[in-house]
């Protein structure tokens, strides 16, 4: 990712102006936003060669890393902070030891092939609509050594879903919206007695995280876990670095809050 040098001395008058009443503001979000993100490149690029590519810490550390992010946000996965709110959540779940995991939005497969590596006994179904992001799946998977237990796929249907939920899944989604249509009891029945998380996404589809909790209020006990600031992990050699970039290192590019639901099935024998 390149930037014009004069980019900075332009933000810096832009927001002199905009102090002035001169410039729009959403404007202005918007180009700080895009300078934050190429900052966050230079940083994961740095990560990428004095860490070897190795993810440092959290619930997935010492897994190889040596593909892109699809969907950005490449530096905290590389820490080991991103997402870390759901960290307690995952070794709850996994305590119960599922036979089955599924990933609904896998990207290139940082859930997927992270779990692979630390649940062994399981066998993992990754799903993706985006071609790009499944072939870096099945990359990420070989370097790790866990493709034997990581089946990739594209659009997952209510029915397959169904097929899964059966077997007493656990389920994992992050579809941008998509979890309004395919996350539904009334479609995929076994759901109830399955554990699922799933990052909701309202300012997409609004109301939608009131939707998943009533569509499972009956089934579920149901934990709402919003995003907290983070800071680089303890020991890293980057932590010695400004607070500005320890700060843009562990930001994980999302714009709007997108709260998570950790739902628990009330009785997974039923």
């Amino acid at each position: 990712m390149s930037l014009n040098k004069n980019v900075a001395d332009r933000v810096v008058l832009m927001a002199t102006e905009h102090s002035l009443g001169g410039v729009d503001e959403t404007f202005l979000n918007a180009t700080l936003r895009y300078l934050s993100k190429w900052r966050s490149q230079l940083i994961a690029n740095t990560l990428n060669q004095r860490d070897g590519g190795v993810v440092y810490a959290g619930l997935f550390a010492g897994m190889a890393y040596g593909v892109s992010a699809t969907e950005g946000a490449l530096a905290p996965r590389l820490l080991g902070s991103y997402e870390s709110e759901l960290h307690p959540f995952v070794r709850e779940v996994l305590a119960g030891k599922p036979d089955v995991i599924v990933d609904i939005g896998c990207a290139e497969g940082y859930y997927a092939v992270g779990l692979a590596r630390i649940a062994p006994w399981a066998t993992v179904h990754a799903f993706d609509i985006n071609e790009l992001a499944r072939r870096a799946c099945h990359q990420l998977a070989a370097m790790n050594n866990v493709a034997e237990r990581v089946r990739i796929g594209g659009e997952l249907t209510s029915q397959g879903l169904e097929a899964l939920a059966s077997q007493g899944a656990f389920v994992f989604c992050d579809i941008e919206g998509a979890e309004a249509d395919l996350l539904d009891p009334a479609l995929s029945p076994s759901l109830a007695r399955c554990p699922i998380i799933v990052e909701t996404h309202p300012g997409i589809r609004q109301g939608v995280t009131e939707l998943m909790k009533t569509r499972f209020a009956a089934t579920h006990a149901i934990r709402e876990v919003r995003e907290t600031l983070k800071d680089v992990p303890h020991g890293h050699w980057f932590k010695g670095f400004s607070l500005q970039d320890r700060f843009i290192a562990t930001w994980e590019w999302r714009s709007q809050p997108t709260p998570w639901l950790v739902m628990t099935p009330l009785r997974p024998d039923a």
